[in-house]
């Protein structure tokens, strides 16, 4: 099984407006994806889904309504605002560039660059 990951700073808002902009759902939907695409790395508990989800909202990232799920519940589905896809857009551009740098750094050889 693999093992649990602490997300850096910052990168649950991110996580939760890529899986919301492929499409409305609800929350517990949010961390079910998050765990089964990451393969059970990112566990995301409903603690901090939650307040992050209502951060996002109250940020104009995502708007919300009430639906009825498949097994007849209500549940709050979000989707991306206009800003949440342009947000989305500008913190995905940032973390390809923030990652490429640290993977450029983590490919030092102990003698210097390859």
């Amino acid at each position: 099984m693999p093992e649990k990951s602490d997300l850096p700073q910052g990168t649950l808002d991110l996580l939760i407006l890529k899986v919301v902009g492929l499409g409305a759902t609800h929350g517990y939907a949010i961390a079910q994806r998050l765990q089964q695409v990451s393969r059970d790395v990112v566990q995301v508990p409903q603690g901090s889904l939650y307040p992050a989800l209502h951060r996002l909202e109250n940020r104009g990232l995502l708007a919300a309504d009430w639906k009825e799920t498949g097994t007849g519940r209500e549940a709050k589905y979000y989707r991306l605002t206009k800003k949440g896809r342009a947000q989305l857009e500008t913190e995905t551009a940032s973390w390809k560039r923030l990652s490429g740098a640290v993977g450029l750094i983590l490919r030092l050889s102990e003698g210097g660059a390859e």
